[in-house]
């Protein structure tokens, strides 16, 4: 088995998803990557393997994804999850940092950091 994190990128943007996939491919430290665009897909990937990292936007399809990192934190305290939004205002960075996010990124400004957080 290959040596790494397995990353789960939760998206429903199938153009950033793409860009995120060519920055992380290149990273060392990363076993594999597993791609989901709703909450259900996200929920359903997110207990059938076991990730390390998860790159969660707060828009989705269905439910939102603060309602999945309180799935995510109760269930997988270990995970590292990274929220990735547009809505990066303080009251959403407050919000998931207190309910146990790892990091909370601008899709638009925090880009470049986002390799570096997941190894």
């Amino acid at each position: 088995m290959k040596a790494g994190k397995l990353v789960l990128i939760v998206d429903d943007n199938l153009n950033f998803v793409k860009r995120l996939i060519g920055l992380l491919e290149d990273v060392d430290g990363i076993r594999g990557i597993n791609i989901a665009s709703d909450f259900e897909e996200a929920r359903t990937l997110f207990f059938a393997e076991e990730h390390q990292v998860v790159l969660l936007d707060i828009n989705l399809p269905g439910k939102n994804g603060i309602e999945l990192l309180k799935i995510f934190r109760e269930h997988r305290p270990d995970c590292e999850i990274i929220m990735i939004t547009n809505h990066a205002d303080s009251y959403y960075r407050q919000l998931c940092l207190k309910l146990g996010a790892t990091h909370f990124l601008d899709k638009s400004n925090d880009y470049g950091v986002i390799s570096s957080l997941v190894v």
